[in-house]
């Protein structure tokens, strides 16, 4: 089964499109200097989305499509492909090459693709789709970035004041605390200290700060320990960046994903009508809206087998506050 954070939008995607010049030079430092950035990149999200429907692939929504000039005045077009802690999918690599050739296929432009891997397999990097057939020979090569390498450069993360080191560091103190919410707790206020403690402006603090707390997020109790010891750091700094009407926004903005996510799962259960398919939408909705606890129901929800059970699981997920609320849906039409 897919890791459900590989299939709903992510901070990723707003952070990416915010500081799209610092991502190109953290992980690609080589192609920084050959585009101008006197001219302000253009993101193609509706003609990435025809692309895609054209490809009949299904919606990705961690892709980004931007256009960008080089010093030389060519236009040229950069797909951006981001799997967030992703699995192996052995499509992966044709399917760059459809989308690549897609694109130039219906806009006739040069176009970059590249591809940045969230998942923990050290082993897993595709970066090349070919064939060779009486003469014919296709060889697409694309670079890639694996976040997991960086776990061996915390110090030089955490001592860099770029965007994007801050970024991989959220991503790593994810994977690395998945199982422990009172460590994640220490860690993120750890990475909201440095934004301030690295001087960023107060507009930096904010973006980096949303996207951290969507990154790691934590339990009620544990939100609220955090908020207080927050607190307690910007009253001791003498600075107050993030408001109440800002923190309520975040909040909302968070809550506002989580219901996107949750939809986009019923409609993927409900369509697809299999068991192998609802259960998908129900691990997509549970992690969304309980995160590791909620993924701990799904070695029960597994073993059922009744489709009309696992709709109505489903369908509650939107409803019931707790997974013991969840739990109870099951068991009582079993």
């Amino acid at each position: 089964m897919t890791n459900p954070q590989t299939e709903y939008d992510s901070p990723w995607k707003e952070i990416l499109q915010l500081y799209f010049p610092d991502f190109m030079l953290f992980f690609f430092p080589q192609f920084h200097p050959q585009i101008d950035w006197t001219k302000e990149p253009v993101f193609l999200d509706k003609e990435l989305q025809q692309v895609i429907r054209d490809a009949e692939l299904g919606k990705r929504l961690v892709d980004k499509l931007v256009k960008i000039y080089l010093l030389d005045g060519t236009e040229s077009w950069v797909l951006i492909h981001i799997e967030i802690q992703g699995q192996e999918e052995d499509e992966f690599s044709r399917r760059m090459y459809v989308y690549n050739y897609r694109i130039f296929d219906c806009y006739n432009r040069s176009v970059a693709s590249i591809a940045v891997f969230g998942d923990t397999n050290t082993n897993w990097r595709p970066n090349q789709f070919g064939y060779n057939l009486f003469g014919c020979r296709l060889d697409f090569q694309f670079p890639i970035v694996k976040l997991i390498d960086y776990r061996g450069r915390q110090a030089e993360l955490a001592a860099s004041d770029k965007v994007f080191a801050t970024v991989v560091m959220a991503h790593l103190v994810g994977l690395e605390t998945s199982n422990n919410r009172t460590q994640r707790k220490g860690q993120k206020l750890a990475l909201i200290r440095g934004l301030y403690e690295k001087g960023f402006e107060r507009e930096k603090v904010i973006n980096l700060f949303r996207f951290i707390d969507w990154m790691l997020t934590l339990p009620l109790e544990l939100e609220r320990e955090f908020w207080q010891e927050y607190r307690q750091y910007e009253e001791s700094k003498n600075m107050r960046y993030i408001t109440s009407v800002e923190r309520i926004g975040i909040e909302e903005g968070l809550k506002q994903g989580i219901q996107q996510g949750i939809q986009q799962g019923i409609q993927q259960g409900i369509q697809q009508g299999t068991k192998q398919g609802l259960i998908k939408g129900i691990a997509l909705g549970l992690k969304l809206k309980f995160g590791d606890a909620g993924t701990d129901l799904l070695p029960e929800i597994e073993k059922i087998g009744d489709v009309d059970v696992l709709s109505a699981v489903l369908d509650a997920i939107e409803s019931v506050d707790t997974v013991e609320q969840l739990r109870q849906v099951y068991r009582s039409n079993s």
